[in-house]
């Protein structure tokens, strides 16, 4: 299996408990729900079956919560969808019906937008396929009219992007706020919050999230042209989330396709530094909606944002509605397990690390870690965890040593599937002395070291990098013929 996590959205051609079940077993790690669609009951069915399936097959898989957020659209036409051709004068009309439009002028489901607009702006309507010109603003009316930059079909509820960004709508609408309430309730390991335009977006999620009584890890999904403005914007909106998704279709609107790459690169790499996982989503396999392969741009397109570090490859339309959800399951794994072949942990690792290790004995123990599985090729590593903290600095590292953590949390764990490198496992150590405790962790691992062909395994319990303790504990144990021999113990004081 790879080390580069596979996130997939439920919907219509993957919501069996069959497809669902072969999706799981071919590499799923984290399962979608896309909350711009379906009722709260349909996302509760399918988080029970996601659960349920996971259980069955002995795997710890997350559940992601993806919020809709402030997506400003077009209202409706009065006799459907209309042509607009270049040069075509168009007015977006606030106080027109819902479903009055027609040749020349539509409503707004956020006539708000009227006051962030300027003459000379550009719109970019459904993903940019329709682009239009403001040539004249009038608030008091509430009315824009605009010139039609290119030929284009135009229908009912189509988004609306400003290039550049800047559009005042709040990060969580109405319809946000009742669905963390859903979130909760299903017990979401992630809410993925859309169009988040700084660290106060972030913060005021993440409050309503906890006063709902979850304890969902927040993910930026970045789609506003100003979060990627500079890196200090980028960090602002990092440092605030537990973790980030590039999003690179309304981004890509937003800052314009040519920007697009190195923005993913530059999110991915501030990611890294903060020590916060990274999901690359939107169009990585689109082709595979109507074709059982991707094409070659789609391989390299997911084969590049593994090589630059990030943690998941997120599947959307091509799981959630396309033909072959399961073979684009397959060929993520497998475009994966390429591209990490030739991959070595990086000489300056621990440099890049360190700064987020803010006491000497976690400087210790971690670049203890980093520096056995560096030396050990066939090593393995398996950290006892409470928080989290110690495998998610870990998986940092693009190590080719095998990564288990152990905890007796369920919520944990499934937080932990998140992270690349790192394959999460249900361990209690509340029963075993610490004598015991190697053996233990070793049969508890032992189908595990077997299939990823590792002779060693380094057994670690670092209470100060998990905030529990002031001891580091690391032992290194060798594996042979199914029994564990004790080879070295080392234990450091922080």
């Amino acid at each position: 299996m790879c080390k580069t996590k596979i996130v997939a959205t439920l919907g219509p051609a993957s919501s069996s408990p069959e497809m669902l079940t072969e999706m799981i077993r071919a590499g799923v790690n984290v399962v979608r729900l896309n909350f711009s669609h379906g009722t709260a009951n349909e996302h509760a069915e399918r988080a029970a079956l996601v659960r349920s399936i996971a259980r069955d097959l002995n795997k710890n898989v997350a559940i992601l919560a993806d919020l809709q957020g402030p997506k400003i659209r077009i209202a409706c036409f009065k006799h459907g969808p209309i042509h607009l051709t270049k040069g075509d004068v168009f007015y977006l009309d606030g106080l027109l019906g819902d479903h009055d439009g027609y040749l020349q002028r539509v409503g707004l489901d956020y006539p708000e937008l009227i006051d962030d607009l300027k003459v000379d702006d550009v719109l970019l309507l459904d993903d940019g396929r329709v682009q239009l010109r403001v040539i004249e603003v009038a608030r008091e009316q509430r009315w824009v009219k605009t010139k039609a930059l290119n030929n284009g079909k135009l229908s009912d509820r189509k988004g609306i992007n400003l290039l550049g960004g800047g559009l005042s709508a709040p990060a969580l609408t109405e319809k946000d706020k009742a669905d963390i309430l859903t979130a909760a309730k299903i017990q979401a390991d992630f809410v993925a919050v859309s169009f988040p335009r700084n660290s106060r977006d972030i913060a005021y999620a993440r409050q309503l999230v906890q006063q709902a009584g979850s304890d969902a890890h927040i993910i930026a999904k970045v789609e506003r042209a100003e979060v990627v403005a500079s890196e200090l914007a980028m960090d602002e909106v990092i440092q605030a989330s537990d973790a980030i998704m590039v999003a690179r279709g309304d981004l890509g609107v937003e800052i314009g396709d040519a920007r697009l790459a190195f923005a993913q690169k530059k999110l991915i790499e501030r990611a890294q530094f903060h020590g916060k996982p990274v999901i690359t989503a939107t169009q990585m396999m689109e082709s595979m909606i109507d074709n059982p392969l991707p094409t070659r741009a789609e391989v390299l397109d997911v084969a590049n944002a593994i090589i630059d570090g990030t943690d998941a490859v997120m599947l959307s339309a091509e799981s959630a509605a396309g033909a072959y959800p399961l073979e684009s399951v397959q060929a993520m794994v497998r475009i994966a397990q390429g591209a990490e072949a030739d991959l070595e942990c990086k000489h300056n690792c621990w440099d890049e690390l360190q700064h987020l290790c803010s006491e000497p004995g976690k400087s210790f123990a971690l670049s203890s870690m980093i520096s056995a599985s560096k030396v050990h090729k066939d090593l393995g590593v398996a950290i006892l965890t409470q928080h989290g903290e110690t495998p998610r600095l870990m998986s940092r590292c693009q190590s080719k040593a095998q990564i288990w953590a152990l905890s007796d949390q369920p919520r944990l764990l499934a937080k932990l599937a998140l992270l690349r490198g790192v394959t999460p496992v249900y361990f209690s150590s509340s029963q075993v002395n610490s004598n015991e405790l190697p053996n233990s962790v070793a049969q508890c691992l032992q189908n595990h070291t077997h299939l990823a062909k590792v002779s060693s395994l380094l057994i670690t319990q670092l209470e100060s990098l998990e905030g529990s303790g002031d001891v580091n504990v690391c032992r290194l144990l060798k594996l042979q013929d199914n029994q564990t021999h004790l080879k070295t113990e080392r234990e450091i004081a922080a």
